[in-house]
């Protein structure tokens, strides 16, 4: 069993997962060189879920597989609108479930971790993995027996209310301001992702939650800097306080450091300290 203070050699390889008509999608695999079994984690990409690549975070993925874990970094459909891109990371759960023994993983120790709106859709597809919508696409072969179940979720600065966010963009709310130039920027892609503000609300966490759906709800570990522009404040809190009156585990860290993003500069204190403690949560809930 891998553990958190070994460093391992790290074998990186594209494998497609999944096919739209002629268009794959890959993942981007870091596997942990070792007998295992190692845990698994899918990481999803931001991007304001209309952009960005399985190729974003390969930096913190590499360093992240060194400690003993699988990373499985997904591409997934960004030119569709939702729920689109929740059908095919629900594909890649289970395929990841059927390739586990290969990569000498678990199949039983699998959860998902994102950034920014990658953070969103690990969030929602590990409170909803039995919702049909984002189960839709069939199971990859020899797949009958698993599903879209998740260990664990960790959120790295995420957008959790696509509502919240779009509001807050275009400086529709009292509780927060925007900072100059993201009301010409960010809500044509929410808008060309979700459609409408109802579709919105329906998949923002801490309204579903608020409204009293029943929800699967994974251990999470969530972290972000006190003061990020692109992610505002209170839509963090209502989640983490929503969750937890749902009875979900969570653990919060909040680094009060100014800077960009948390996982941006491996070498930064905060980054490492980040890092340190995704292993520790991994070892924890899927060791």
């Amino acid at each position: 069993m891998a553990t958190s203070t070994q460093t391992y050699e790290v074998d990186i390889a594209d494998v497609e997962y999944l096919r739209h008509g002629d268009t794959p999608l890959l993942a981007r695999l870091f596997k942990p060189q070792g007998s295992g079994p190692f845990p698994i984690m899918l990481e999803l990409h931001g991007g304001a879920w209309v952009r960005g690549s399985r190729e974003n975070g390969d930096a913190a993925n590499e360093a992240l597989a060194k400690t003993g874990v699988i990373v499985a970094a997904l591409d997934f459909r960004t030119e569709a609108p939702y729920p689109a891109s929740l059908a095919d990371i629900h594909y890649g759960v289970r395929w990841a479930k059927t390739q586990a023994a290969a990569w000498n993983g678990n199949p039983d120790r699998i959860g998902a971790m994102g950034t920014s709106s990658g953070a969103h859709q690990a969030m929602l597809l590990g409170m909803r993995p039995d919702d049909s919508r984002y189960a839709a696409l069939p199971s990859p072969a020899g797949a009958a027996a698993v599903d879209g179940t998740l260990g664990c979720v960790i959120m790295v600065s995420p957008v959790i209310d696509p509502l919240g966010r779009y509001l807050y963009a275009k400086g529709l709310r009292q509780d927060c301001t925007p900072p100059e130039g993201m009301g010409e920027r960010t809500p044509a892609m929410h808008e060309q992702y979700w459609g409408t503000e109802e579709a919105m609300a329906e998949g923002a966490p801490a309204r579903i939650l608020a409204g009293g759906e029943k929800t699967a709800l994974p251990p999470t570990l969530t972290l972000r800097r006190s003061y990020e522009a692109a992610h505002p404040r209170p839509d963090f809190d209502e989640f983490v306080n929503q969750y937890r009156k749902a009875g979900g585990q969570i653990d919060v860290t909040i680094f009060e450091e100014e800077g960009e993003g948390v996982l941006r500069d491996l070498s930064s204190q905060i980054a490492q300290q980040a890092l340190e403690e995704m292993s520790a949560f991994i070892d924890q809930h899927l060791g």
